[in-house]
């Protein structure tokens, strides 16, 4: 067999491996290689110092303003040591204090309400303006506006009998007809506080709002008679009166069982206002020495055995108790606890017993009989407490020895202390017997712009059953009864928004609702 001849390479190939070797070269030397491609910079040489020397203040060029807008202090050509910066800040500054100062001022002296009367019955809520601004009202979380959690089909199927009697009474309220819920606008802004003058005479109801004005309605009003020719929309609108009694929120009512006439008010601006209605003059009650001194004051309560003595919570944690005949100096004012009180209450037949709502998620029991500790460490003897998962809003005594709490973890809580009477100053108690013995599942979640929702007590209803009510989210009041049953869901046509504030009539099968637009709703 001839000898194979050896392939002759082509000059591409011998090219190819030639470009092969070099490239492995430069990969075996890759740090050398690189060097030599890109080359480090060389080390920045450094500045010589220069000897300081002061600063040279320019003139900035003067800049025509177009329009008065705020700017910065730099480019108004404004050194930071300025004695024109530093007026300008003071001023400023001062601004700002009086601004706070005109919001927090309460009204002081005593008033004559002519000549606080608020003018005019178009009142616009600012609720009403955002509404048309964002082109709806959005309700509240977890709220179905008009749907009922409680209806006749409940009533029917009732099968205790004195059970079913008192709900077909409380369910067979009707809403007040005289006038449409829109227009009895009882009080300007949002409805905080609301109250029933105790006459059985006729139904006069007390609203306060955000703002601080006392709106006045008397429900037994008839409107004028219009002629068949008059367009029925002339019937001019029912008589309200409103006056500007406190110049922040007014947060609570007390009707006196001495004295008819007396309307007690308390309000944020730290002052409670006594009203005599016979001579149309409100007096000062209540409010710090110190004018510049800020209070906000919670809730109000009186012990009927005393009318001169007034109880009041505040949103610094604070309980107050201050005799009307002494200086309001000697007010005594105790520090419960680190966070705002948002209701209170009096035992109605044993005063001197205190239930607190708090912040703080408790429901407390207090004895004023006890008042033990020095300066700020003095305060009532504590009986007992109860700790709920979120925020407690409102703590109410009934006359039979119940309390009905209301609080962010949408529950209503219902206590039963039937011994209250027997408790000893100081006692203890336990943990059982602070147990409320009923929880009604019920949203509690009011949101921004509607008042927080607060169980009130039927004070003294004259067929001696215990019952309560409270506003419902869905643009209802409900009515429980002591034991936790529910006895009616009122409402009706023309109920347009929540009617948060809701109290009973102190003795009569009344029931009164406000809400966030200022309107009253009215159930008889």
């Amino acid at each position: 067999m001839p000898p194979k001849k050896e392939a002759v390479m082509s000059a591409f190939e011998r090219k190819r491996l030639e470009n092969i070797a070099n490239n492995n070269a430069i990969l075996s030397g890759i740090s050398t290689a690189a060097d030599k491609i890109v080359s480090k910079p060389a080390p920045p040489k450094s500045k010589p110092k220069r000897p300081s020397a002061p600063r040279v203040k320019r003139e900035q060029p003067k800049r025509e303003v177009v329009r008065p807008t705020r700017q910065s202090s730099r480019l108004a050509g404004l050194d930071a040591d300025s004695e024109v910066l530093k007026r300008k800040a003071e001023v400023e500054a001062e601004n700002e204090t009086e601004k706070a100062k005109a919001k927090k001022m309460r009204v002081s002296g005593d008033l004559n309400l002519g000549d606080i009367k608020v003018e005019g019955r178009k009142w616009e809520s600012s609720v009403d303006g955002m509404a048309r601004l964002k082109g709806l009202a959005l309700p509240a979380r977890g709220a179905q506006p008009g749907v009922r959690t409680f209806t006749d089909e409940d009533v029917k199927g009732t099968t205790d009998k004195g059970l079913k009697d008192l709900r077909l009474r409380m369910s067979g309220l009707k809403l007040y007809e005289t006038w449409p819920v829109s227009d009895i606008k009882i009080v300007p802004q949002r409805v905080y506080s609301m109250g029933f003058h105790p006459t059985e005479d006729k139904p006069i109801i007390f609203a306060g709002d955000k703002e601080g004005a006392m709106g006045v309605f008397d429900a037994s009003q008839e409107p004028p008679e219009v002629d068949d020719d008059e367009d029925e929309l002339a019937i001019p609108d029912p008589v309200i009166s409103a006056f500007k009694t406190h110049s922040r929120t007014i947060t609570a009512f007390h009707f006196s069982p001495a004295d008819e006439n007396a309307v007690f008010t308390a309000s944020y601006d730290s002052s409670i206002r006594k009203l005599d209605l016979d001579k149309g003059v409100s007096t000062v009650l209540f409010a710090p020495a110190d004018a510049d001194e800020d209070l906000p004051i919670s809730a109000i309560d009186m012990p009927a055995t005393d009318p001169n003595i007034v109880i009041f919570s505040t949103l610094g944690g604070a309980l107050g108790r201050h005799d009307a005949r002494t200086k309001t100096a000697d007010a005594e004012i105790w520090g419960l606890t680190q966070q705002k009180i948002g209701g209170f209450s009096l035992h109605p037949a044993h005063p001197h017993l205190v239930a607190t709502a708090s912040l703080d998620r408790t429901l407390k029991i207090w004895d004023l009989r006890k008042i033990t500790g020095k300066g700020e460490m003095r305060y009532p003897a504590l009986l007992g407490e109860h700790e709920s998962r979120l925020s407690v809003s409102h703590a109410s005594w009934s006359s039979g020895g119940h309390i009905a709490t209301s609080s962010y973890d949408d529950r209503i809580k219902i206590y039963s202390f039937p011994d209250a009477g027997e408790w000893t100053a100081g006692q203890n108690l336990s943990e059982k017997q602070m147990a409320p013995v009923r929880q009604i599942t019920h949203n509690n979640q009011t949101g921004r712009w509607v008042t927080i929702l607060k169980p009130q007590w039927h004070k003294r209803p004259q067929d001696g059953l215990h019952r309560f009510v409270i506003g419902n989210m869905n643009r209802f009041v409900d009515v429980y009864a002591a034991n936790g049953e529910q006895l009616a869901q009122l409402g009706g046509d023309g109920i347009t928004a929540v009617p948060a504030v809701a109290h009973f009539h102190p003795t009569l099968d009344w029931v009164a609702g406000g809400n966030a637009s200022g309107k009253l709703c009215l159930w008889m």
